[in-house]
Formats: C-alpha cells, sequence, structure tokens
C-alpha cells in the first residue's frame, strides 16, 4: 500500500468536504444566526451524527474492517453483517421516532426554557432521524471500499451533504416563513438516500456482491458482536460525554451553536490530517502485524507521525493567533452578532491545543485496534471522557460554555497519555529520538511565527487569507528541511 498516496488523497477529499462544510456554516450562520433557530437545527443533526460515529465510522468499522481482511472478503461475512445493520437501525429509528420527545428532553433540557423551542426540536428530529439508516448504512459501504483500498469516493461523500444544504440554504428566501428548518431536515435526509445510492453502485461495479440477506447467526457474526459490544462502550461513553456537553451548554443561551462552530474550526486540521492518517494507518499496520514486522509497524509510526505534526503545528499556532478574524469575516453577516463571534473565539483559543494530543492518539489507537486489542482503547476512552464530563459540569459554574473546551483538552492529553503507556508495555510503538527532536522543532518554529503574526493587522478577509498564506511560505520549508536534517539523525 503506498501509505503516503493514500493519506494525501483522503486528506485532500476530506478538505474538499470540510471547505464545503464552511460555506454551509457560513449560510447557517447567515440565514439562522446563532439563537434559536440554529440551536434547534444543530440539537436535531447531532442525533443522527451520534449514530453514525457509533454504529458506521466508529466502532463497527474498527472491527469489520480487521475481521473483513483476516475472512480474505468473504462475501458471505460481509453481506451477513450488513443485514444484521439493516435490521438493527430500522428497530433503532423506530424506537427513537416514538419516545423522541425524552430523548431532546434529555439532550437539551434547557430548550424548554423557551416557549415551543423544544416542541420544535422534536419536530425536527424526527424528521432528521430517517437519515440515522442511510448514513450508517454508506459508511458501512464507505467501510468495504476502503477494506480494498478505495478510500476516495467514500472520503468524498459528505460533499454531497454540504453542497445540498447549501442549496437548500441559497433558496431559503423563497421559502415561505418558518418552513426553512423543515426543509432543511428533509435535504438531510435525501442526501443519505443518494450516498447510499452511489456507493451501493460502486461496490456493485466492481463486483463485489454486497447485497441484503436474510440475517444469520453465524460464528463470525459472534465473535464480531462480542468485539463490537466491547468497542461500542467506549464508543458509546464519547456520545455520552457529547450529549453531556450538549446539556450542559443548552443552559446558556446560544452555547450550543458556539461550541458548534468553534469545534468545525478545530476539527477541520484534524480532519484533513488526523483522520486521514488513521484511516489508511490501520489497514497497513494490521498487514505488518500479520507479517509481525514490527520495524515496518516503528517506521509507519514515526513517519506518520513527524509528517502529520509538522502540518498540524501551525495550525495551533495560526488558529490560537487568528481566531477571532477567522470567525469574524466567516462567519459575521445577517444574524450573526460580533458578541457570537468572540464566545466562538474564546473557545477555538482553548479547544484548539487539543489538537497534537488527538493526532498521536489516533496513531495509539489504531495500533491497538489492528492487533485486535479493543479492550485497551474503551477502558482508556472511559477514564478520559468520564473526566471530561465532570470538568463539564464541575467548571460550568464558573467559566460558563468554556468548560466544555477546557474539558476537551485535558481530557485528550489524559487519553493520548494512557493509550501511548499501553502501547509501549505491549512493544507496539517506539518513538525514534529523531522524530522526538523534529516534533519538539516543529512546535518552536511555529510558537514563533504565531507570535510574530500575533502583531499583524487583519483588517479584512483579504489581508488575513495573505496572512495565512505568507505563513505557509515560510514555514512550510522549513518544517521540510527540518524533517529531513533532524529527524534522520
Amino acid at each position: 500500500m503506498k501509505l503516503g498516496k493514500h493519506i494525501f488523497g483522503v486528506g485532500a477529499m476530506t478538505g474538499v468536504s470540510r471547505i464545503f462544510g464552511f460555506v454551509r456554516d457560513m449560510l447557517i450562520a447567515r440565514v439562522l444566526g446563532a439563537g434559536r433557530l440554529s440551536d434547534i437545527f444543530l440539537a436535531a443533526f447531532k442525533l443522527p451524527n451520534l449514530f453514525r460515529d457509533l454504529l458506521g465510522e466508529g466502532a463497527l468499522s474498527a472491527i469489520f474492517i480487521p475481521m473483513y481482511a483476516d475472512s480474505k472478503k468473504d462475501e458471505g461475512f460481509a453481506k451477513n453483517v450488513f443485514s444484521w445493520l439493516a435490521l438493527t437501525l430500522l428497530g433503532i429509528a423506530l424506537l427513537f421516532e416514538i419516545f423522541m420527545p425524552l430523548v431532546i428532553w434529555i439532550l437539551a433540557p434547557g430548550f424548554d426554557a423557551e416557549p415551543g423551542k423544544m416542541e420544535t426540536t422534536v419536530v425536527i428530529s424526527r424528521i432528521m432521524f430517517v437519515y440515522v439508516i442511510f448514513v450508517c448504512a454508506a459508511a458501512f459501504l464507505s467501510a468495504v471500499l476502503n477494506a480494498f483500498s478505495r478510500f476516495l469516493l467514500a472520503a468524498f461523500m459528505p460533499v454531497l451533504l454540504n453542497i445540498m444544504l447549501i442549496g437548500a440554504l441559497l433558496l431559503s428566501s423563497f421559502y415561505a416563513p418558518g418552513t426553512i428548518l423543515y426543509i432543511m431536515a428533509g435535504t438531510v435526509v435525501l442526501s443519505g438516500v443518494i450516498q447510499v445510492a452511489v456507493l451501493w453502485h460502486r461496490i456493485r461495479s466492481k463486483h463485489f456482491g454486497l447485497r441484503l440477506v436474510i440475517p444469520r447467526w453465524t460464528p463470525g457474526i459472534k465473535s464480531m458482536l462480542k468485539r463490537l459490544s466491547i468497542s461500542i462502550v467506549g464508543s458509546g461513553f464519547y456520545q455520552i460525554t457529547i450529549i453531556v456537553g450538549t446539556l450542559v451548554a443548552s443552559f446558556q443561551s446560544g452555547a450550543v451553536s458556539w461550541l458548534y462552530y468553534s469545534d468545525r474550526i478545530v476539527q477541520l486540521p484534524f480532519a484533513m490530517i488526523g483522520l486521514a492518517v488513521g484511516t489508511v494507518l490501520m489497514s497497513s499496520i494490521s498487514n505488518a502485524l500479520a507479517d509481525k514486522n514490527m520495524r515496518s509497524v516503528y517506521i509507519q509510526q514515526n513517519s506518520s507521525m513527524r509528517r502529520s505534526l509538522m502540518l498540524l503545528m501551525p495550525c495551533v499556532a495560526g488558529l490560537f493567533v487568528l481566531a477571532e478574524p477567522i470567525i469574524k469575516y466567516l462567519f459575521e453577516y445577517g444574524a450573526w452578532t460580533s458578541a457570537s463571534t468572540h464566545a466562538v473565539a474564546m473557545a477555538i483559543m482553548i479547544q484548539v491545543f487539543v489538537l497534537p494530543a488527538m493526532l498521536v492518539s489516533q496513531i495509539y489507537s489504531k495500533t491497538l485496534y489492528a492487533s485486535q486489542d479493543v479492550k485497551t482503547p474503551v477502558k482508556t476512552s472511559m477514564v478520559s471522557l468520564g473526566a471530561a464530563a465532570v470538568i463539564y459540569v464541575a467548571a460550568f459554574p464558573l467559566i460558563g460554555y468554556l468548560a466544555i473546551p477546557v474539558g476537551i483538552v485535558i481530557s485528550g492529553y489524559l487519553k493520548n497519555y494512557l493509550l501511548g503507556r499501553a502501547c509501549r508495555r505491549r512493544g507496539l510503538v517506539r518513538i525514534y529520538g529523531g522524530t522526538l527532536r523534529a516534533i519538539t522543532a516543529f512546535g518552536i518554529l511555529s510558537a514563533v511565527m504565531g507570535a510574530a503574526l500575533w502583531f499583524v493587522p487583519i483588517a479584512s478577509i483579504w489581508t488575513l487569507f495573505a496572512a495565512i498564506a505568507i505563513f505557509g511560505v515560510i514555514y512550510l520549508p522549513l518544517a521540510f528541511l527540518i524533517n529531513r536534517r533532524i529527524a534522520t539523525k
């Protein structure tokens, strides 16, 4: 497998998706603002995303891909898993449609303080929850393609959702008053249908033979369910922590939206770099571990860590320094206020420091999953995310919504420490001295350039882009030189 080529391809597609995502968010900010309407939409949208992570791109994919590879790409196994997934999704959708008022009350109890806000959120959530069936199915189809080292189409799928929502928002002036949320919810569901259709056509055209069958209880399904039940606890604990954060933030008007936009900004570099590394690295390390080639494992880990942190460190410095102008020139239009800009920027300036820990944790966790160790990532998730939830609740009375990014940073480094310790104890990771020296140099160079950037006046979106471009033109050649000279010593 050409590791660098695939990482670059997935990262590029993710970047395209996030660019369209930012256009979408700019339009949401312009049309809905950062208050009642956006709180309703984002709270409702959180539910299908939760199940996508839990049953699609999270626990299921991490367990399915190694087992599918071990089965020599057995079509019968894939068909059976897909059929069990479809049956499970239908049952979950039916339960949530029935009990949606209770779910929303648990997720965002603060909404009940505003007349009609809770009721509208329930209706929008019921419409949008249908998307769960399709987005989880699309995530599974993407996992099948990834197992065959076909990453690009799956990475491109989120663009469809963003393009369709952008279209719906651009046409919002033609809608009858009060219908915008309903139009957006329907658009989300339709995008899921199209994603499944495109991926299914791709798989069938490659003669993979995937289709729905009568689910059968087999030893493979039993083994997968056992592993999945362990892994899903960790993924579920993560989702519970998100719910706790949303629940806490819902007691401060606008906070749900502020945290959503800050997280979107912070997650951009991680999605383009960290998630791309994780997506490709697990398959590559799995093959090396199967061959008992630990030298190859270590080389891939160190190379991925150096190259990804080389690109991530300047993002940390740049987002910290430019948080307020970025939000101002991207979102401060229409219903968006300067107060919202400042609130989102403050959250970014805290949360951005978790990025290095998140990236290194990706390498550690994918290594553990590739070694068929499911329990350790779950245990570390439970400890670190439990700590985050405690911080959310304890610090909210003192610093308000900023308790959530503070908790994210502290729990992120705790998780990184626990995962790294587990890998080192089992001999699954070895960080070379040259890698540590290079990462330190990247951090110092980024900090120095960030300090210089602090004094650059940003008066328009064009000076913002110019400052970022100049930062990159100066940083990248120096960083590549560092990676070549220091890392090899």
